[in-house]
C-alpha cells in the first residue's frame, strides 16, 4: 500500500520540491544565524531574488525573524524543523539509502544526515548532532570513550549534551602536529567540558621510532593513560583522505612514495588503505591500533562529504561489522554510485 508521501510524489511533485527547498533554507538559517540574505544565497547556491521571496514567506509564517544583524529562527520555526525531520528523511529517500548502504558495506548501522559537507560547512554540525545522539543511546555506567582528532571530531565536540558524570574521555592516539584545536587532546577536553565529565591527556607524538616508543612506555603517567585507552568501551573516530593525512603528518618522502604508489585513498588509525581495502602502509603510532577495535563494544566512525566516499569505502572493508557509520548525503550518494 502506498504511503501518503508516495502518492504526493506522483500527484504533487512540485509541492514536495517546494517543501524540500524551504526546509533546506530553514536548516541553513538555523546553523548560520544570524545570517544576511546575501551570505545565505551564496552558501546555498541560490540567487538573491529567489531567496528573497522564500524568506518573505517564512517570515510571514513566523518561522524566522529578520533583524538588522541578520535572519534568525523563531521558537516556532525550530519546533517545525524538528517535527519535519522524519518526514523529510522519507521524502529525500535517506531512510532507503541507509538500508542500502548497510547491506553494501556490511555494517551494523548507518546514519545519514541531509546535505554535503563539502559544499555546506554547517553539515558538519549535523554530523555532530547525529553522533551525539548515537553516543547518548549507547552510554552506560563508567564509560571510557576514546576519541581521535580532526575537524569532524571537533564539530562533534560542539554538539554534545550533558552526559553521565562517570564518563571519561581519552585521546585514542597522540597528536599529529595539526592545528591544536583539531588534536585529540584538545577535542577530549572540549567534549568533557560540554558534557560535564572528565578527560585525560596523552602528551606524546602520533608517530615515533620503536626506541622512543619503548621509552615512553616506561613513563608511569603515559602508561596509565594507554591502559585507559586500551580499556575503552566506546571509540569515536574519523576517516581521512590518504594524501591529506600523509601531508598533515609531514610524512617522509620514502613513505609518501609508498602511499602514492600503493594508490592509497583512505586512512584511519595510522593505516593507509587502497580502494580494495588492502593496507599499503602502516605508521608506527602510540595509541589504539586497528586490531584493538574488535575488542571494543561500540565503534562509531564519522565522515562526510562526497570527496570522502572512496576513503570510507576503502576503510570499511577492514572495519568491524558492529561499526556505526555516521555520514552525510553527499558521501552516501557517491558510495551507492560506486
Amino acid at each position: 500500500m502506498e504511503t501518503l508521501i508516495d502518492i504526493q510524489k506522483r500527484l504533487l511533485p512540485d509541492l514536495l520540491e517546494v517543501m524540500q527547498k524551504r526546509h533546506h533554507i530553514l536548516r541553513s538559517i538555523r546553523f548560520m544565524q544570524p545570517v544576511g540574505r546575501r551570505s545565505l544565497a551564496q552558501n546555498m547556491g541560490l540567487t538573491e531574488r529567489v531567496l528573497r521571496s522564500e524568506v518573505e514567506f517564512l517570515n510571514n509564517q513566523d518561522l524566522i525573524d529578520i533583524k538588522t544583524s541578520g535572519m534568525i529562527m523563531t521558537e516556532e520555526g525550530i519546533q517545525l524543523l524538528e517535527n519535519l525531520e522524519s518526514m523529510m528523511r522519507e521524502i529525500s529517500g535517506i531512510n532507503v539509502m541507509e538500508q542500502e548502504l548497510e547491506s553494501l558495506l556490511n555494517l551494523h548501522e548507518i546514519v545519514i544526515v541531509p546535505g554535503n559537507s563539502d559544499e555546506s560547512p554547517w553539515v558538519k554540525e549535523e554530523l555532530g548532532r547525529a553522533t551525539a545522539s548515537s553516543m547518548k543511546r549507547r552510554l552506560k555506567g563508567n564509560t571510557i570513550i576514546a576519541v581521535t582528532g580532526g575537524s569532524t571530531m571537533a564539530a562533534v565536540a560542539e554538539r554534545l549534551p550533558d552526559f553521565s558524570d562517570d564518563t571519561l574521555f581519552v585521546p585514542a592516539r597522540g597528536g599529529i602536529g595539526e592545528d591544536v584545536k583539531n588534536q585529540a587532546n584538545t577535542i577530549c577536553a572540549k567534549m568533557a567540558e560540554h558534557t560535564g565529565t572528565r578527560h585525560r591527556v596523552l602528551y606524546v607524538p602520533d608517530q615515533v621510532s620503536k626506541e622512543v616508543y619503548k621509552s615512553f612506555l616506561k613513563e608511569p603517567m603515559i602508561k596509565e593513560v594507554l591502559n585507559l585507552i586500551k580499556s575503552a568501551n566506546m571509540v569515536l573516530h574519523g576517516i581521512g583522505d590518504a594524501i591529506t593525512m600523509a601531508e598533515r603528518r609531514k610524512t617522509t618522502e620514502e613513505d609518501f612514495e609508498r602511499i602514492t604508489e600503493g594508490h592509497a585513498v583512505g586512512e584511519a588509525f595510522g593505516y593507509y588503505f587502497d580502494e580494495a581495502g588492502e593496507v599499503v602502509h602502516k605508521v608506527p603510532t602510540i595509541g589504539l591500533q586497528l586490531e584493538d577495535l574488535s575488542h571494543i563494544e561500540h565503534v562509531i566512525a564519522v565522515a562526510g562529504g562526497s570527496s570522502k566516499a572512496k576513503a570510507i569505502r576503502a576503510y570499511m572493508k577492514s572495519a568491524p561489522h558492529k561499526t556505526v557509520l555516521i555520514t552525510d548525503e553527499g558521501a552516501a550518494r557517491e558510495l551507492l554510485k560506486g
